[in-house]
């Protein structure tokens, strides 16, 4: 039996979708500024498509005659910009929200995420620099 026609165009649409949206339209290409500091944009991509057809018996046609193929597809694809990543020299990273604020708890959560790792870095880096050579103990009990 030979393939359906919807399968063809199934494929077709697939494969346009595939072509429109790859990895480098959710995060985008990092660029790097004069001072040395990289932006990265990040990306919503939301898509659908569909695709569908109907076999009939074409009018003014011999009984038996093979049965005639009507179909169509389409896809839609909207990009939305969400937040930039932005890594400075030292190595911080913040995010730059696009939206005022986030809709929920968890995209809250998400977007505290770099400035909560900046901070027990530099809170830790600090506890190290302050803390100085460990001292023998032995050495305490003589005096």
């Amino acid at each position: 039996m030979s393939e359906h026609p919807i399968s063809n165009l199934m494929t077709e649409t697939m494969a346009k979708i595939k072509e429109m949206v790859d990895v480098n339209t959710i995060i985008g290409t990092p660029i790097t500024t004069a001072d040395g500091t990289t932006v990265i944009p990040v990306s919503k991509v939301t898509f659908g498509f569909a695709s569908g057809g109907s076999d009939f018996a074409p009018k003014h046609m011999p009984q038996g005659a093979p049965l005639a193929f009507g179909g169509g597809g389409g896809a839609g694809v909207t990009v939305s910009p969400v937040c930039f990543l932005i890594i400075g020299t030292d190595g911080s990273a913040n995010i730059l929200g696009v939206n005022a604020q986030a809709s929920t708890t968890v995209d809250r959560l998400v977007e505290m995420i770099p400035g909560a790792i900046n901070k027990v870095s530099s809170f830790v880096e600090g506890y190290k620099g302050k803390a100085g050579p460990k001292m023998d103990r032995t050495a305490e009990a003589d005096e």
